[in-house]
């Protein structure tokens, strides 16, 4: 039943329900997290000691055993040890919890160690303004967004101030310090025990807040983590562009709404692909299709074009439709220019690897556009419509005709040249070219290797 309710509370069951790669996502933001508390106590360790080495010493040394030095190299070590472990990212969840523990009873230490340093009797040190630390090492434990920690911090120190206490109270004759009268309290060293239940009560109210904020903000980091995980995994199945519209969209995006503009369509076909998926078994087919895909998508991403989909064989990328730019045309025939040279250069090295050469056919057109989401609430999918997009998979065809390798229109090199396009491949104009599906003729562009 605790467990049920500790996990309720620190929100450990809504975490058991995530995937294995968001945990890890939190697991790394947790080590960031350990070497930055593992810096900060090397900061308290220098402060202390800095402290203590600074702050005058009324016992003779020769007749006081000062514990004070040999418990701060001993801290000092053990938070070396915690750093490196930091780095390495292999600190256990019992040592993380000792660490804990430890930061309290130092801090509790050095100031019980204040009456005997200054000869003075034991209720002399709850007067200490050291104590204020304590919410420094409660805070600190909120760096790592697990409330446990900041729980155990915050009620190991009430416990280790009520310790303190207690010994003040009951050793050596204490209780004659106990008063009630507060000015006698505020002018002596005098026992208010309000006072120091009110200390106590102040340690536990802030620890319980810290651990609610705590809460709070973790569940904000898990659901932070899954979307970022969530919009990784995106990438790989959308484009980047579109993944981007999808994780920052400002509202619902609903089915039906689009944009107009100008872009360039770009169309990719791997020859003979048909037939060879007929002959050859299954395995083999697609890893041909990933080593297809894998050479040409990053050249169309490098020049700005965005994956629409992909079309068994083929390849939909647009340039300027999920992104609008004022050089999609340019983009694209320079794009077109670089896929030629990597679709030569792979099948060499087929060729070479004793494999059939492939050959890959690429067609584009330009002009007006929609690209906007289509289906409906359970399904969404990001297309563009438009007459270019029609014409490219149109010329795809046609090109066989032309015994072409890679053809355009003349409207879409008329209009890269005015976007800046410098075409590094001798171009031949066709003009007048029947296409089948397409009204009136066309007047084709074909880049040659």
């Amino acid at each position: 039943m605790f467990q049920q309710i500790k996990k309720t509370i620190l929100g450990d069951e809504i975490e058991g329900q995530l995937p294995g790669r968001v945990k890890d996502a939190i697991a790394r933001q947790q080590s960031q997290s350990e070497v930055l508390i593992a810096w900060v106590q090397v900061f308290i360790v220098i402060t202390f000691s800095s402290l203590y080495g600074l702050s005058p010493k009324t016992f003779a040394a020769d007749t006081m055993f000062a514990p004070v030095p040999y418990a701060l190299v001993a801290y000092a070590i053990f938070t070396i040890l915690r750093l490196i472990l930091a780095y390495t990212n292999k600190i256990p969840a019992w040592f993380l919890s000792f660490s804990v523990v430890a930061d309290i009873v130092l801090l509790m230490f050095l100031i019980w160690s204040f009456h005997v340093q200054y000869e003075q009797p034991a209720s002399f040190y709850l007067k200490s303004p050291t104590l204020l630390y304590v919410f420094i090492f409660i805070a600190l434990r909120a760096l790592r967004f697990e409330a446990w920690y900041v729980l155990l911090a915050g009620f190991s120190a009430a416990a280790g101030w009520m310790v303190l206490l207690g010994y003040a109270v009951f050793w050596d004759d204490g209780m004659s310090q106990v008063t009630r009268d507060y000015v006698e309290f505020t002018m002596s060293h005098k026992i208010l025990l309000g006072a120091e239940f009110d200390k106590v009560i102040s340690i536990i109210v802030v620890t319980l807040i810290m651990a609610l904020v705590i809460v709070r903000a973790r569940r904000l980091l898990v659901n932070s983590v899954a979307q970022a995980t969530a919009a990784e995994d995106l990438s790989r199945f959308f484009s980047p562009e579109i993944a981007d519209q999808i994780t920052h969209s400002e509202g619902w995006i609903e089915p039906g709404t689009g944009e107009a503009r100008n872009a360039a369509i770009l169309h990719c076909d791997l020859q003979g692909f048909t037939k060879l998926s007929m002959e050859r078994p299954a395995n083999e087919v697609i890893s041909l299709l990933a080593e297809y895909q894998s050479r040409l998508v990053p050249i169309i991403q490098r020049h700005g074009g965005t994956i629409d989909k992909f079309l068994g064989d083929g390849i939909l990328a647009t340039f300027g439709a999920a992104v609008a730019t004022d050089h999609y045309a340019s983009d694209c025939l320079n794009a077109m220019e670089d896929l030629m040279d990597e679709a030569a250069l792979w099948s060499r090295d087929r060729e070479a690897a004793g494999k059939n050469g492939m050959t890959i056919r690429f067609t584009s057109a330009v002009g007006p556009i929609v690209f906007g989401a289509v289906g409906d609430d359970s399904r969404l999918e990001y297309t563009v419509i438009g007459e270019p997009v029609n014409l490219a998979a149109k010329l795809d065809k046609h090109a066989k005709d032309e015994q072409a390798n890679a053809v355009t229109t003349s409207e879409a090199v008329e209009v890269a040249r005015i976007q800046g396009y410098e075409p590094r491949k001798s171009l031949e104009t066709r003009a007048s070219r029947d296409v089948d599906g397409v009204s009136g003729t066309v007047d084709l562009v074909i880049i040659k290797s």
